[in-house]
């Protein structure tokens, strides 16, 4: 992916977020049990970052085990509600590509269903090499992505916009809205956010992993992988991985 495109898929992404903020932060105001279990690996005192913390529905779960807690996300809208759920929490506004913090920071970071909305090789591995700066030596980076090659609607996304990018040589044939399209990457998909009525908001971003890519891409930001796996059950099937600095 051409770098200008990415940056224009994350401004939208930016944007997007902030339009669907009060509809996103309704349908995860519960907390599913593989985050809980997440929440396992971080211990009282620790240092921990929520790196895209959407609506901060982890700390609700990180705030029993006194952890010295941080949220970010591009989301200024997002940030207004997680910071009303939870005041007591650290809550910013801040990019995962250029952290506003020092090296060997925190203890643990948590990247929770994160890092498949960045667009581009290059940006998710300058994502992760951000990690693993302001991470401790042996402090943990807990990641998950949807695993989309588990889920129902995945093989037509991936279909539809694999045959976009095999035409995009033939672009007099198709619209100017399918030949941007065509500039993503081989297993970016756009997924449809509707609303109740059943009408398309904004089209979101993702890039489908592979449990075995993300373990390569996780290996050449300069991490050690502890654990990876794959778990759930549709719509919920998620990569999971525990990485050390």
């Amino acid at each position: 992916m051409k770098s200008d495109y990415a940056k224009y898929l994350l401004e939208e992404t930016k944007k997007d977020y902030s339009l669907i903020a009060e509809d996103y932060a309704r349908t995860r105001a519960f907390i599913p049990e593989d985050i809980k279990a997440l929440g396992e690996y971080s211990l009282e005192g620790e240092r921990v970052l929520d790196s895209g913390c959407a609506n901060g529905r982890l700390f609700g779960v990180l705030e029993v085990k006194k952890v010295d807690y941080y949220g970010i996300d591009i989301s200024e809208r997002l940030i207004d509600i997680a910071k009303k759920n939870y005041p007591r929490a650290k809550f910013q506004v801040a990019d995962a590509l250029n952290l506003p913090f020092p090296n060997n920071f925190f203890d643990k970071i948590y990247s929770i269903s994160v890092l498949h909305n960045v667009p581009s090789r290059e940006l998710r591995l300058r994502y992760l090499k951000e990690a693993r700066r302001i991470l401790r030596p042996e402090g943990l980076l807990i990641i998950r992505v949807w695993d989309f090659w588990k889920r129902k609607a995945a093989p037509k996304l991936l279909i539809k916009y694999s045959f976009l990018k095999i035409i995009a040589g033939f672009a007099r044939y198709i619209t100017f809205g399918a030949i941007k399209k065509s500039q993503l990457d081989f297993k970016d998909v756009f997924v449809p956010w509707k609303t109740s009525e059943g009408k398309i908001l904004i089209q979101r971003y993702f890039h489908c992993f592979t449990k075995k890519e993300l373990e390569k891409l996780t290996k050449e930001a300069g991490l050690k992988i502890k654990k990876s796996w794959r778990a759930g059950d549709d719509p919920r099937t998620n990569i999971y991985l525990i990485a050390e600095k």
